[in-house]
């Protein structure tokens, strides 16, 4: 999905009691990651691995949001930036199922969008799930095309 941010709904807030925090260092990393695996169910030693090393090297091409809800980390995601490009990427928003459907997806992506606005991009693409389209979709992002995930097993 695809969306011109100057025609984007970007005038969302997180819930009561939910606030964004930006991610800059290995304990914000750890709170993504712990998100992540929550929200997806799966292993997210990877991310923390990518997004660490990623905030380190080239801390530009990189934001990275965590939503609180008391001190709780319920809902996290990132964006990756290309200095110059008039495109920016979502990815990894995800929310803790307890808190799904309260609007803290969409505050996330709105934050991210606004950030992308004012680095100077004009276009932000997401590689949406079913769940997440809906949603971006209310936001104003149009679909594109679609995308079919494969996993490369080698054989042995």
């Amino acid at each position: 999905m695809i969306g011109e941010l100057g025609g984007l709904d970007l005038q969302v807030e997180p819930p009561e009691g939910v606030r964004v925090v930006p991610v800059t260092d290995r304990a914000g990393v750890g709170l993504v990651a712990d998100v992540h695996a929550q929200a997806f169910g799966t292993d997210a030693s990877w991310l923390r691995r990518q997004l660490l090393d990623r905030l380190t090297i080239a801390p530009d091409a990189v934001v990275a949001v965590v939503a609180l809800a008391g001190g709780e980390p319920v809902s996290a995601a990132r964006m990756e930036l290309v200095p110059g490009a008039r495109f920016a990427g979502l990815w990894g928003g995800g929310t803790v199922r307890d808190w799904r459907g309260r609007g803290i997806y969409r505050a996330l992506v709105a934050h991210r969008a606004r950030i992308a606005a004012a680095r100077g991009h004009r276009y932000l693409q997401v590689d949406a799930s079913a769940q997440s389209r809906p949603v971006l979709e209310r936001l104003g992002f149009v679909p594109l095309t679609t995308t079919t995930p494969y996993v490369y097993t080698p054989a042995r």
